[in-house]
């Protein structure tokens, strides 16, 4: 079953929490701190592999969660960190969040994190100083990121086939390649796209047959719309007609307009155009038909006439794929090689951007926001008074509480770290 789009859920492991411990031997007074820190969450990461072309495993398995973090332990021991969970997803997967692309793994074992492990919490055995000798306070574990995704494949080929329904798409890919798509005498016969390898000389071709397009249907009618996503990445077009078709012509302007519909730069990719089923006809009446064919043809367009049944003119025709195919390969790789675009952009540091917060009161209480506040936040045992006071102690150390002083912050008032609400502190319990 081909699946191109799905959804998921992902949740990596949360770290560990800190443990309080004390030394307690029979020959060792009064033991200091030796609470482990708790271990890392681990990571869910998004593997590409090229021997996968559809996402119908999440179809079944739509939560996957990466393993939690130990806690911490006496004598100093660190808690075990949570294994990272390794999803294999198709190569040419795109992965959204809120709408918005997170990764795209295009390129065969190319990896993403696509949700971050909690830290573990520290022990109490991190807090010990000259002034601090029993510490009491320990950290919970951050928890690790939990997010809605959307799946979406868009089929990475060097060759992608349109045309009309009942072109000859599927008969060409079942000669030309390895592949075995369904092929019968009417319309819609491919339902989903299918993939084979065509050699040539000492190259190969990946060849995708995308399901016939219809007019209109860069809007959703018949089944185009579902699929022309798998032509948007192939290198180069192959245009194919029916030569038995009424009007040759019309049919080629029809489905090239509706990859313009679709996408613009789709109109301007690399383009061959042969006509199909050429073996019932004598060679005038083929001539006949590329006559009607070529004044519709972009400038430049080479145009083949080619037999599946017959093996025709295919050999002639790959070739000319295969060249194109490694022209755009190699201007691809010039293009990276040279690309200049890079300008200097002068803004803040990931470390400032992280150490940045800001404060406000709403009338009801205070709220500070920022990366590294609420990281702190989330590691607090706000059930402890050692928690609580720790916090307040980062606060004064970063300027918060300067800034909270200044907009009249006094006694009994409410803080909450985080626009959430999860985290609230009242001024004066432990200040």
């Amino acid at each position: 079953m081909f699946v191109d789009k799905v959804d998921v859920q992902v949740k990596a492991g949360d770290g560990g929490n800190g443990a309080v411990s004390f030394r307690h031997e029979k020959y060792v007074d009064k033991g200091g701190p030796d609470g482990g820190d708790g271990g890392r969450g681990g990571n869910v990461i998004f593997v590409a592999d090229q021997n996968m072309n559809t996402l119908v495993n999440f179809r079944y398995k739509q939560e996957l969660e990466a393993e939690s973090g130990h806690a911490g332990s006496k004598r100093n021991r660190r808690g075990r960190s949570g294994e990272d969970l390794l999803v294999k997803v198709p190569a040419g997967t795109q992965v959204f969040r809120d709408g918005k692309l997170v990764c795209d793994l295009t390129t065969p074992g190319q990896q993403a994190i696509v949700a971050h492990g909690g830290d573990g919490g520290f022990g109490n055995a991190h807090f010990k100083s000259s002034v601090r000798q029993a510490p009491k306070v320990a950290e919970l574990g951050e928890k690790g990121d939990a997010y809605d995704l959307t799946l979406e494949l868009k089929l990475l080929a060097d060759v992608g086939l349109v045309g009309l329904p009942n072109a000859g798409k599927s008969t060409f890919l079942s000669v030309v390649t390895n592949a075995r798509p369904e092929i019968a005498d009417y319309p819609f016969t491919t339902l989903t796209p299918n993939l084979g390898v065509a050699d040539i000389d000492q190259t190969s071709l990946l060849i995708a047959d995308i399901p016939g397009l219809i007019e209109g249907a860069s809007a959703g009618k018949g089944l185009g719309d579902a699929f022309l996503r798998h032509v948007e990445r192939t290198a180069v077009l192959l245009h194919l007609i029916d030569v038995y078709d009424d009007d040759v012509a019309g049919a080629f302007t029809t489905i090239h307009g509706e990859l313009k519909a679709y996408s613009a730069e789709l109109a301007t990719r690399p383009l061959v155009v042969a006509l199909t089923k050429t073996e019932g006809l004598p060679a005038d009446g083929v001539e006949q038909k590329m006559a009607q064919l070529r004044p519709v043809l972009p400038e430049g367009t080479q145009l083949f006439a080619i037999s599946s049944q017959a093996h025709a003119g295919l050999e002639s025709l790959l070739r000319e794929l295969a060249g194109k195919v490694a022209d755009i390969r190699l201007q691809e790789v010039e293009d990276i090689e040279t690309d200049t675009s890079g300008v200097p952009i002068i803004g803040l540091s990931e470390e400032q951007k992280r150490d940045a917060w800001k404060a406000t009161h709403d009338g009801g209480r205070f709220v500070v926001t920022g990366s590294k506040i609420e990281k702190f936040a989330a590691r607090t045992n706000f059930d402890t008074e050692p928690g609580r006071r720790r916090l307040w102690d980062i606060m004064a150390k970063m300027g918060i509480m300067h800034e909270l002083d200044r907009q009249g912050l006094k006694q009994g008032d409410v803080v909450s770290i985080g626009q959430s609400g999860d985290y609230v502190m009242t001024y004066g319990d432990e200040s």
